[in-house]
């Protein structure tokens, strides 16, 4: 018996990769094994509606988001406490869940990747009413998330311009938490609430997070020196943003912000007006979600063979490159 694909598809997600997509579909979903449809959002938050009905519908194996990072939150809210199974097809600018699963960016190819079904359990993190699977933020993390949502254009450039002009006048914040019962005190920048290491845009803000470690990666960032950000916003990109001397990371399963003051939060990309008070709790592989198979550790023997060959090929290449050549 075939197994049945919704997707929802954001229309005006990201840089628009998604507006073929019922011909992508067409093309590389293995049509002898699934059946589909599709169904597109109209408003904010529609994917969380749709996602609902999926489930109340029943008939359907997996739902799959096709957008950007609050495209993907939706649906994940929209799935909560259910056990169908989600996908995603990035369209987006951040794409910070897919780019964290080893999902491929171009849509065909992510298309193909749900044609194995490969299932995976995550964590997913309880917000006060909101779940989200990624990474959530307060301070100016939030302040850019709420800028970028009244912004009437997308991608990697906005939110950096965003940034860039925000930053001169950005000033740290005393915030008050509670991370598993120990009153934490800090002043803060921004505090990310992790679940994936990726902020989005291949910005590991959080290198040490893991999707299935039933935790919470609680990063708390001092305001950078504009002389220090030549040598600290390297180590975001190369998954080393934790040895920062501006930066500092508890892992808990549950927190609690008790001062809030915007009231703001930047949830998977997008700002919302959360609450003065904020209750995160991890709650470990509740989401099931088509990813791409793990590679298999190479066995000591395995990787003792390659050594030796390698070690062969560099003896050759350097004999051919001290020793004359033979003449009979």
């Amino acid at each position: 018996m075939k197994k049945k694909f919704l997707f929802i598809v954001n229309p005006i997600s990201g840089i628009g990769r998604q507006r073929r997509i019922e011909t992508l579909i067409q093309n590389n979903l293995n049509l002898d094994h699934y059946d589909y449809e599709v169904r597109y959002t109209e408003r904010i938050h529609h994917g969380t509606e749709l996602a609902r009905q999926a489930v109340e519908e029943g008939g359907f194996d997996a739902v799959v988001a096709v957008g950007g990072d609050g495209s993907v939150n939706d649906v994940v809210n929209g799935l909560k406490g259910s056990n169908i199974t989600m996908g995603i097809i990035p369209c987006g600018s951040g794409n910070g869940l897919a780019r964290n699963l080893k999902i491929p960016l171009t849509p065909a190819l992510a298309i193909k990747l749900l044609n194995d079904f490969y299932v995976a359990a995550i964590d997913t993190i309880q917000l006060n009413d909101y779940l989200y699977a990624s990474i959530a933020g307060i301070g100016f993390d939030a302040q850019v998330a709420r800028r970028m949502k009244l912004a009437k254009v997308r991608g990697f450039q906005a939110y950096a311009n965003i940034c860039v002009s925000d930053y001169p006048t950005s000033k740290n914040t005393l915030y008050r938490m509670t991370i598993d019962g120990r009153e934490v005190e800090r002043s803060a920048w921004f505090v990310s609430f992790a679940n994936s290491n990726q902020f989005g845009y291949n910005t590991a803000i959080a290198p040490l997070a893991r999707l299935d470690d039933g935790l919470i990666d609680v990063c708390i960032v001092d305001k950078i020196p504009l002389a220090h950000l030549p040598l600290t916003a390297p180590l975001i990109y190369t998954n080393h943003f934790e040895v920062s001397q501006h930066v500092e990371i508890f892992k808990a399963h549950e927190v609690i912000v008790h001062n809030n003051e915007s009231k703001w939060v930047n949830i998977d990309g997008e700002g919302e007006s959360v609450g003065t008070e904020l209750h995160f709790t991890n709650i470990p592989r509740s989401l099931n979600i088509i990813c791409r198979k793990p590679q298999r550790t190479p066995t000591p023997k395995v990787l003792a063979h390659k050594a030796i060959r390698k070690i062969e090929r560099d003896i050759n290449e350097l004999k051919s490159t001290i020793l004359p050549p033979q003449h009979e």
